[in-house]
């Protein structure tokens, strides 16, 4: 799974890309796909950032300031939501279902597609960018 330690290098992780299946651009149809400066933006406003893993997968790196709630509970856990301001949900990375499955799962349960933001490129591309 991914990211993962380097054994022997602090502060050093690894990604695997030989997991999943590529994802879609766009998780569901009237969601919105953001990129790194998008996040970026977010973490410097303080703005919600949702990390959607699941849990044990969020030990080694996260995006800094983001939540973590798990996909599988999301709905359960609706109420810790923003519904003021449009959040950021990620995972692993383009290769990574949990995000579109949480997506999925909000808009089912009514939530509404304009407070939801997909950071498609997730943990991977975060890592491999060098952003902490």
């Amino acid at each position: 799974m991914i990211p993962e330690d380097v054994p022997g290098e602090l502060g050093l992780v690894q990604v695997d890309v030989t997991w999943g299946i590529i994802q879609p651009m766009q998780a569901a149809k009237n969601i919105s796909t953001v990129g790194e400066l998008d996040v970026h933006n977010y973490q410097e406003q303080e703005l919600p950032i949702v990390d959607v893993r699941t849990a044990g997968t969020t030990d080694d790196a996260t995006i800094l300031g983001s939540k973590h709630i798990p996909h599988d509970e999301i709905v359960k856990r609706i109420d810790e939501l923003d519904r003021a301001q449009p959040t950021i949900f990620f995972c692993n990375g383009p290769q990574c279902p949990q995000t579109p499955a949480a997506i999925r799962d909000l808009l089912e349960a009514g939530y509404p597609p304009d407070k939801i933001l997909y950071y498609r490129g997730g943990m991977h591309d975060w890592i491999t960018l060098g952003l902490s």
